[in-house]
């Protein structure tokens, strides 16, 4: 299987989104950058796990960092995003996930 490390990196983009609090992280920041405190209070929970959420989707490089002062805000691979012919789509090239438009 000449194809074997797309399939495994597909698979570990496919992990870090298999978290329902992820999944709500990577639609929540569909709509633009956001901090750890924003998100947390947008989906009502602790800072510290949505620290820990967002460590994994940035590992697996699903989502980016930019700072700005002593902030820094998170925002989606736009890699992922132009990659495929929905705006509210992550295509990984093995798979496309529809994320559904926020409202």
């Amino acid at each position: 299987m000449n194809d074997q490390p797309d399939v495994v990196l597909c698979a570990s983009y496919l992990k870090a989104l298999g978290d329902p609090w992820r999944l709500q992280i990577v639609r929540a920041l569909q709509n633009g950058p956001l901090s750890v405190s924003d998100l947390a209070l947008l989906l009502e929970i602790e800072v510290a796990n949505v620290s820990h959420h967002l460590r994994v989707l940035f590992h697996a490089g699903l989502v980016k960092t930019e700072r700005d002062g002593r902030f820094i805000y998170y925002h989606l691979n736009q890699e992922f995003l132009n990659a495929g012919g929905l705006k509210h789509a992550l295509n990984f090239g093995c798979c496309e996930i529809d994320l559904g438009e926020t409202p």
